[in-house]
This record gives structure tokens, C-alpha cells and sequence, in this order.
């Protein structure tokens, strides 16, 4: 680590401070933090943007970090040009003093999201001090060195991603099935019903005050795929109770709008988990395959009538289960069930498969990822 030499983050890069139209930012490049995700998850697709005003114009290979509650750790490098809200800080490295990959490895490690939350300001929603930011202490090697770096743990989130992106296809699959069986050509002999002849809302589980166990924050929860983010064990206090096989879906504005829900499979056997009493738990009936639940929940229709169900003041409206469950639903026959059950039995076991691999490899990067930054580890050439 000899020829590593300490600076100042701000000596490094600067924020981006250029200005864009909103009118010349369209849904799919337009961040907030609304759409970054949570522990390093990158971005989705803003499901609104604002309609009129200026916002910070980003370009690629720019570093995008949500200000706003910083321990979420939202942070995208960016691929393409497009416009972010105020709320999001945009970091551009030095041409020649820095690569722009191993920056946003570099802006990556827990370390840095600490360091920021030491100077944030604000209690409920604390966003960190620019000034405060840009005075981290930061090592840099060679840029060769960098690069080598970087490519590493860039290897590391393309698997990620790949895995990724096939859960996304076998989840599409899932959501196709699932209109072929049961919405597309009911048997007419089916009978009439809701949503609550085939699916349990906010089932009984029992788990005592104060009792430690697995806890889910609806900031974990994302707006496509079925596995929260991360999770963490607390004391019980108050809030929802889940188990295995159970659907999360978001009870409040816009996080419902937003298509906030998760699938439950990572809990140990006959364990209860809890989470925000923002969440609407769901669970199959009639023995139909238990994701049933959970693409019901991304299921345009159903959200439809789940968002005309909200109630309350502006910005804190939420769901009227009452009114959800009258959801008009065709009770769907023996035959049509055990066919669906029958082709989620071969989709759900890969889809599972994958995540534990994403959960590994998350782990090793992230492991790497402080070894590699403190020069504990030499990536040989």
C-alpha cells in the first residue's frame, strides 16, 4: 500500500450541480429517492415524476446516493443521462485521480453511510451535511490499481444481476399462469365470489411483546421482485405477524401505488416474523399454491381496485380492507388449481435457488468490498 495516498473526498469529486427540465425527464430516467433502493439495490422504475419544476441532470458513470435517511444505503451508478431529484446527491469523480467504478465502490462501503449519518441533521427524516460529506477520508491506489479493483466486485454484481433478472422472468412466467388459469377463460361452471373466498387477510399469529424476532421496514420491501431487501431481528413491540408463505403488500400512500410487496420465505421453520403495521398480510386458500397471494398483489386489476380503496387525509391515505376484500373473484375450480400449483411447484423452487445464490454472493462482495478498499486484500494482475 505504499504508493496508496489519503485525500479528502472532496478532493476526489464534486457534486453535480447542473439543472434539467422535468419536462425533458421521462418516468424511466427520473430518481428519487422513492425509487432507489435500499442496501445497495440500485434503482426501479419511478411509477411518477413531478410535473413541472428543475432537477439535478446527471450523466453516466455518475454516482446517485438518496440524502434522505442515508442508513437505507441507496446508491446507482448511473448508466445513462437523466434527472434526479433534490433530495438525491450526484458525485462525479476527478478525471484522472479517480475511476468512476471504483468510486462508487468506494461510496459503497457501509463505512461511508456511517460517516454520514454521524453529521446528518434531523431526527425522523435526517439527511446528511455536504460539507460533512465531502470531508471523509478516503484511500485511493494507483488508477491501474482501481480498475483492477473495480473489476472484481463489478464481476461479483453482474452475477448478481443476471440472477436477478432471471427471477424477474420466472416471476413474469408465474403472473402469466395465473391469468391463464384463473382470469383469462374461467370455467363457466366456476362460481362467483372475492377475493376472500381464496385468500386469508391478516391471518392470527402469535408472537409475544417483547419477543426477538426477524423484523421487515417497508423501505426493505421493493417495487419488483418477491425478496425484501434485508431484514433485521427486533424485539416485538407492535405491528404486523407473518410466517413462510405469506404476501406483504403495502396498506399506504404511494408506497401501494408504488407496488411495494414481498413474498415471505426466509424464515426458519414454524418461526414468526413481524413488521410495519403499514403492511397487509395475505395468505392462499383452497390449497392453491401460496405465491398465488403474491402475484395477486402485482396484479393490475387487483392494485386498481386496492388503490380505490384508500381512505384518510391526502399523503397518509391507506387501504379500507373492508372494501379490498369485495375484490370480485371467480372461485376457481380443483382441476384449474392443481395445474397452477402444478407448473409454480417447478418455477417457485429456482426462483428460491437464486435468491439464496443472490444472498451469497451479496455477502462475499460486500466482504471483499471493505477487505479490497483497505488494501488487505491485492488484486494481482
Amino acid at each position: 500500500m505504499s504508493d496508496w495516498k489519503e485525500y479528502k473526498l472532496g478532493e476526489v469529486c464534486s457534486f453535480v450541480k447542473d439543472k434539467i427540465s422535468i419536462r425533458d425527464v421521462g418516468a424511466k430516467v427520473y430518481i428519487s429517492t422513492e425509487n432507489m433502493l435500499p442496501d445497495k439495490g440500485g434503482i426501479t422504475q419511478s411509477s411518477s415524476i413531478p410535473s413541472e419544476g428543475m432537477v439535478t441532470r446527471y450523466y453516466p458513470e455518475t454516482i446517485l446516493i438518496s440524502n434522505i435517511r442515508p442508513y437505507f444505503k441507496k446508491i446507482w451508478l448511473a448508466k445513462t443521462d437523466g434527472g434526479c431529484s433534490n433530495d438525491v446527491l450526484c458525485f462525479k469523480g476527478n478525471d484522472g485521480l479517480v475511476n468512476s467504478n471504483f468510486l462508487y465502490y468506494l461510496l459503497s462501503q457501509d463505512t461511508f453511510f456511517e460517516y454520514v449519518m454521524l453529521g446528518s441533521k434531523g431526527c425522523k427524516m435526517p439527511r446528511g451535511d455536504k460539507d460533512h460529506i465531502m470531508k471523509w477520508n478516503v484511500l485511493l491506489p494507483p488508477i491501474d490499481e482501481q480498475k483492477r479493483i473495480a473489476g472484481v466486485l463489478s464481476s461479483l454484481d453482474d452475477k448478481i444481476d443476471l440472477l436477478n433478472r432471471e427471477n424477474a422472468t420466472l416471476e413474469a412466467l408465474a403472473e402469466t399462469l395465473f391469468r391463464h388459469y384463473f382470469i383469462e377463460k374461467p370455467d363457466p361452471t366456476w362460481k362467483e365470489g372475492n377475493i376472500a373466498d381464496v385468500v386469508d387477510f391478516n391471518p392470527a399469529r402469535k408472537l409475544g411483546k417483547g419477543e426477538k424476532a426477524p423484523y421487515v421496514e417497508m423501505a426493505n420491501i421493493g417495487t419488483n421482485g418477491y425478496a425484501p431487501s434485508s431484514w433485521r431481528i427486533r424485539s416485538f413491540v407492535s405491528g404486523t405477524k407473518f410466517i413462510n408463505g405469506d404476501t406483504l403488500m403495502a396498506r399506504i400512500s404511494p408506497c401501494l401505488e408504488n407496488g411495494k410487496a414481498a413474498f415471505v420465505d426466509f424464515l426458519e421453520k414454524e418461526q414468526v416474523g413481524w413488521g410495519s403495521t403499514e403492511f397487509i398480510v395475505m395468505r392462499s386458500k383452497l390449497g392453491i399454491h401460496p405465491f398465488f397471494a403474491y402475484v395477486l398483489s402485482r396484479y393490475d386489476d387487483f392494485r386498481d381496485h386496492a388503490v380505490s380503496s384508500l381512505v384518510g387525509s391526502s399523503g397518509r391515505q391507506r387501504v379500507d380492507l373492508d372494501n379490498l376484500i369485495k375484490y370480485p373473484f371467480i372461485i376457481p375450480g380443483k382441476q384449474a388449481i392443481e395445474l397452477f400449483n402444478h407448473e409454480l411447484n417447478t418455477i417457485f423452487p429456482k426462483m428460491q435457488n437464486n435468491q439464496k445464490q443472490i444472498l451469497t454472493l451479496t455477502a462475499q462482495r460486500d466482504t471483499l468490498l471493505s477487505r479490497l478498499m483497505n488494501g488487505e486484500v491485492n488484486v494481482v494482475e
